[in-house]
């Protein structure tokens, strides 16, 4: 009877929860920030820096928009590893399409920690000639107006970095579109939840603006050598000086290019055990960010009781709307809401496969994260 009564409890706690927060993320999804506006004339001349490996259909209009900007004055950095990477060709394209541009070009193999992406940038940063600097990955799209609003924060001196909020735009197909599903309608919805609730404890590898004075302040992109969560850090870093992060209005695009189920699983494990290794606890307990699967848990573990069906009805109803608020994908409105149950079901089994391990793999490397989110190279035979 002790028994039945604390898995009665348990399921009503866990139906409760789940249902409140679906019902706060639907609310959080619909909210937007508002940043600091400047008119042209006040904003300063800024580096942009991408860090590039590797071509996907999509490269060459994701870094164009980097390079036609409305913006008084500034340069875009580009990094390769290695001189004959695909990347160097679409460079070469936009140079000759934006002759005005000051855009550069660094190939550059040396490694200055585990992390390629980093050792990229500060093999990147010799050529960075401005104050202001934009980091942004290879696979984002932007908007003309995007350098102006997310450079303009920075002005404010008690400001550490700016970052922006995301939406996936995927390719045709089902993995893809559990990709896109994953970000638009988890992962930045928790993000808007934590913002509204006052928390800027994020930074995205989609957007980090930071002045170049507070960059050397915090020991530079070498501090960050060897972290998997190198955008996180870059922001964490910031604040331990007092210094502000602030969320931009901007929203930009990322492909979302999925193209297997096994892609699928490695990419969302990589996010999962990142997040799990920068905050251990709050992860442990973000089960219930996965709604409709929770709550029908919480229901059964009740034995069914009527408060609980009642409370996974709206847990539902909730997920139909946060996803009804933020679709951004053309297609079958209803293959889409179809696929919500599969999408939800997978996450909750990626968040409970996570813990099984701390290996995760990015690109052709594998790495072992370590507890305070240093990235360990593994070598597999």
């Amino acid at each position: 009877m002790v028994v039945q009564m604390g898995l009665h409890w348990a399921g009503f706690a866990i139906a409760v929860c789940a249902m409140t927060y679906g019902v706060i993320a639907w609310i959080a999804a619909g909210t937007r920030t508002r940043s600091l506006r400047f008119t042209p004339r006040e904003l300063p001349a800024a580096t942009i820096l991408k860090p590039l490996r590797g071509a996907e259909p999509e490269t060459y209009e994701c870094l164009r928009s980097f390079c036609d900007q409305t913006y008084p004055e500034f340069q875009v950095v580009f990094g390769v590893c290695d001189s004959n990477d695909p990347a160097v060709a679409i460079v070469d394209r936009l140079k000759r399409e934006f002759p005005q541009r000051d855009l550069q070009i660094v190939a550059d193999r040396r490694q200055h920690g585990s992390s390629r992406k980093v050792s990229n940038l500060i093999n990147m940063m010799p050529l960075a000639r401005h104050e202001y600097l934009v980091l942004s990955d290879s696979d984002v799209r932007v908007n003309r107006d995007y350098l102006a609003k997310v450079v303009a924060p920075l002005l404010d001196g008690g400001v550490g970095i700016v970052t922006c909020a995301y939406q996936g735009s995927p390719r045709e197909g089902l993995w893809s579109l559990l990709g896109s599903l994953f970000i638009n309608e988890w992962f930045m919805p928790s993000v808007r939840v934590a913002a509204m609730a006052g928390s800027r404890a994020f930074a995205f590898g989609s957007t980090i603006a930071i002045r170049r004075q507070v960059l050397a302040d915090i020991g530079g992109f070498t501090s960050i050598a060897n972290q998997l969560a190198d955008d996180y850090r870059l922001g964490e870093s910031t604040r331990r000086l007092g210094l502000r992060t602030v969320l931009s209005e901007v929203v930009v695009d990322i492909s979302v290019a999925e193209a297997t189920f096994s892609e699928l699983v490695r990419h969302e494990l990589r996010w999962l055990r990142t997040i799990r290794a920068l905050r251990p606890l709050g992860y442990g307990f973000s089960f219930v960010t996965f709604g409709v699967p929770v709550a029908a848990l919480g229901a059964v573990l009740a034995g069914g009781a009527g408060p609980t069906i009642a409370m996974l009805a709206v847990t539902a109803i909730a997920r139909i709307l946060l996803h009804l608020s933020v679709r951004k994908t053309a297609g079958s409105p209803m293959l889409q809401l179809a696929v919500l149950p599969l999408r939800d079901l997978l996450s909750l089994s990626l968040w409970a496969w996570s813990f099984v391990t701390r290996g995760v793999q990015w690109r052709e490397e594998y790495y072992h994260v370590t507890r305070d989110g240093s990235a360990q190279p593994v070598v597999r035979v």
